[in-house]
């Protein structure tokens, strides 16, 4: 048996002793990513996430407006990240919207450079010892008047699941999660999660605004919220890092 003053010397070692903290690394589009009060209500879902974890845990959400893969990459916003990466870390990679865009050569990937680029994030990741996460993009809001749910992403979300199979990568099936989400609740429900304003509504939009790829806050908390099941899936200790983890 200790004695108590052993005991408290131990415990005493142990605060002082660095505790381990992980870094989770946001890198994808503007449906993750953080906005400037000059854009509210649009809301990407990375910033209610960021707040769904204790205190071991920093949420650094890298993704921005615009960007793909190779964007991404072009304008030197990941090596940053791969120059801070550190074991047990993760990077949440989250693109398609814009890979998509293929008649604008500055975003648009084709299928097999899309992948090349997954792949390279993926590689770069492991070799700093800390855990890659892919996520097929999030679906826009689109349904045709018999309010049937219509796909815009093409080939681009099975390229994600190609590349997570190919390279066991764990995979949260964004796509899958939010498209059977927004055809349960309904078009009608599911359009008043996207940023949609009447003329005068918001001052940031005076014009009002008819988005149906960004979300609003309550849009944003839905997708979060699938994000954090798609952890609870995977079986993935940083799940257990989770405020709510039951």
């Amino acid at each position: 048996m200790l004695t108590k003053p052993l005991s408290i010397l131990l415990v005493t070692l142990y605060l002082l002793l660095p505790q381990k903290h992980t870094t989770v690394y946001l890198i994808g589009d503007s449906t993750m990513a953080n906005k400037q009060p000059n854009k509210f209500p649009e809301t990407g879902w990375g910033m209610p996430f960021s707040n769904m974890f204790n205190a071991d845990v920093t949420i650094d959400n890298r993704a921005m407006n615009g960007r793909s893969t190779k964007s991404f990459m072009n304008e030197k916003r990941w090596q940053p990240i791969v120059d801070a990466l550190k074991e047990g870390d993760y990077v949440f990679i989250q693109f398609g919207h814009n890979d998509e865009k293929i008649d604008k050569p500055e975003v648009g990937t084709s299928i097999e450079v899309f992948k090349t680029n997954l792949i390279k994030y993926i590689t770069e990741t492991r070799a700093a010892k800390a855990n890659p996460i892919l996520l097929t993009p999030v679906n826009r809001w689109k349904f045709d008047s018999l309010g049937h749910f219509q796909d815009t992403h093409g080939a681009y979300p099975d390229a994600v699941r190609e590349v997570a199979k190919t390279y066991n990568v764990p995979l949260i099936d964004m796509y899958q999660k939010s498209k059977i989400l927004m055809e349960n609740i309904g078009a009608e429900a599911s359009h008043k999660w996207f940023n949609q304003l009447e003329k005068g509504e918001h001052p940031n939009y005076p014009e009002g605004i008819k988005d149906n790829t960004h979300f609003n806050a309550m849009g944003a908390q839905q997708m979060a919220d699938l994000a954090v099941e798609g952890l609870k899936e995977l079986h993935i200790d940083l799940y257990k890092q989770l405020v709510n983890n039951k």
